[in-house]
């Protein structure tokens, strides 16, 4: 059996939303945003990595984990998909950080993700420069689970 996870965090998209950066998408607590942030897509989030749900967590610190993250403005949406490892701690406590290449620090969501900013649908980009709401889904999924059923013979 796979194990699903999901929890929100609710962003706000800000004029100086650049979404060019080549290897990284961030979403960040702080209330500002400068033209050279071209990472962030959403300032003022209701959480950080460290407020997400506990059980989420613990599937993206699994090796082998998928994490799709969905972002929702509007009637636009987008998503990126990629991994979660072991080494991951999930500990900042004001940004989230998708990242493509496997560089870990505290405030990355995810690893090895199939998207960065610069390859996000730019209508969704163009409304995060109006101010609209973002809304991220965060999703973990277990296969090991499902590795596990697998390999008792059932």
């Amino acid at each position: 059996m796979v194990r699903v996870v999901i929890d929100r965090v609710m962003a706000w998209g800000h004029v100086n939303v650049r979404a060019r950066h080549r290897t990284t998408i961030e979403i960040t607590k702080d209330d500002y945003l400068t033209p050279r942030g071209d990472c962030i897509i959403g300032i003022r989030a209701d959480k950080g990595l460290s407020d997400i749900k506990p059980e989420l967590k613990e599937i993206i610190r699994k090796d082998g984990s998928l994490v799709i993250v969905i972002l929702v403005v509007d009637d636009y949406f987008d998503y990126v998909i990629g991994m979660g490892s072991s080494r991951l701690t999930l500990g900042n406590n004001n940004k989230l950080i998708i990242r493509r290449s496997n560089y870990v620090d505290d405030s990355t969501l995810m690893i090895r993700a199939n998207k960065a900013a610069i390859d996000l649908d730019r209508r969704l980009i163009d409304r995060l420069k109006r101010g609209s709401p973002l809304t991220v889904y965060i999703v973990g999924v277990d296969l090991e689970q499902d590795r596990a059923t697998k390999g008792d013979g059932t």
